[in-house]
């Protein structure tokens, strides 16, 4: 079966790829496949995530983001954490192993999932319905490929990780311009974006090697 033949119709010519490697896993394995995108902050993990579950249709591919299992506020206010937020251990590893077990398992008849809501900047839970009938189920965040117990574990539950590799210029303009859109100043949201982002991210890209696939975010 050709490339087009398994994409569907509206699946732009980028995405035909990888839309077609995870038509053919879905037919050789027959069991849903849970794909898992990593990156920097600002990478386009989560556009690329969107995108191609768009491509792939509803009824069929659902994205769940490890985004979820952000710490909240009322968790870390007062604490070091507060000035770290999206660091590793800002995550709630064991809650999201859990989830992802239960996709894995796929005998319930749907599992909620928590979204992040940015503006908020909080966690919504139970936000995101995954049910037994979808084949692909899509997870993206910054960590999937770190070695530090726990988050190791998140290899042994999903089929595949892909990492998202995008220019720094552009990983930064896109971080400043996110969180002035969620209400920092200019001035607030450069030093953020060029602070704590910037650290997650040079830990984050050493575990590019640990992937599966490296995908362009360009």
């Amino acid at each position: 079966m050709s490339t087009e033949d398994r994409a569907e119709p509206s699946t732009p010519a980028d995405l035909l790829p990888l839309v077609d490697h995870l038509h053919s896993r879905l037919s050789v394995t027959g069991m849903r496949q849970i794909i898992g995108i990593a990156g920097a902050p600002g990478t386009g993990k989560s556009t690329l995530a969107r995108r191609l579950a768009e491509s792939l249709g509803a009824a069929r591919c659902v994205v769940v983001p490890m985004d979820g299992f952000h710490l909240a506020t009322t968790i870390i206010e007062g604490t070091p954490l507060r000035d770290r937020r999206g660091a590793i251990d800002t995550f709630d590893v064991g809650g999201y192993l859990s989830l992802l077990h239960r996709l894995r398992d796929r005998d319930e008849p749907v599992v909620y999932a928590p979204t992040y809501r940015r503006g908020l900047e909080e966690p919504i839970a139970a936000s995101i319905a995954v049910s037994r009938d979808i084949d692909i189920v899509i997870t993206e965040g910054n960590y999937l490929l770190s070695a530090e117990p726990g988050w190791r574990s998140i290899r042994d539950i999903v089929d595949e990780i892909w990492f998202v590799d995008t220019p720094r210029e552009l990983r930064m303009a896109r971080l400043i311009d996110r969180h002035i859109a969620s209400g920092m100043s200019r001035e607030a949201a450069t030093a953020w974006a060029t602070g704590p982002d910037e650290a997650n991210a040079r830990a984050i890209e050493l575990t590019r090697h640990l992937a599966d696939r490296q995908i362009e975010g360009t």
